[in-house]
């Protein structure tokens, strides 16, 4: 990967999400058209920590799959350059999504995707989420980019 950052500035400016949906707080390393690793600093103030369990947190499955299609959202919209400008980058599908451990409060959760292929407005990942080197999640998908 190259040294290619993204702080949470450059981050909303690529994507649309907002509190409590933004999943991203960094981009530590980015290479346009091959992959990217996206950072998410997991605190007991997330609002979903209030229902999934109060008195065992736990960061939900569906959500580490979000914070990895974030991170490919910022990876599209910094590959295509200006002509992402005013696009959105939606779901697709989500294929073997497989889930190694639970992420907790405290946990930073590093985001490895790397693109598959493109076809048209058609983009494929694999994605790897990681906490102290070890994966805690993993799945393939697929986003289009479309206009709003």
């Amino acid at each position: 990967m190259s040294d290619r950052t993204l702080d949470i500035k450059g981050i909303m400016a690529a994507i649309p999400h907002r509190y409590p949906l933004l999943l991203l707080d960094r981009v530590a390393e980015l290479v346009p058209d091959e992959g990217c690793i996206g950072i998410k600093n997991v605190t007991i103030n997330e609002s979903f920590f209030q229902g999934h369990f109060p008195t065992d947190p736990v960061m939900p499955g569906v959500l580490i799959v979000e914070a990895m299609a974030q991170t490919s959202a910022v990876l599209v919209v910094e590959t295509l350059g200006p002509d992402a400008r005013g696009k959105l980058v939606y779901f697709m599908s989500i294929d073997n999504a497989k889930f190694r451990r639970p992420v907790v409060p405290g946990d930073q959760l590093q985001l490895h995707v790397k693109k598959v292929q493109r076809r048209m407005s058609v983009w494929k990942f694999t994605g790897e989420a990681m906490v102290d080197g070890k994966v805690v999640a993993e799945a393939t998908f697929s986003a289009m980019i479309r206009d709003r």
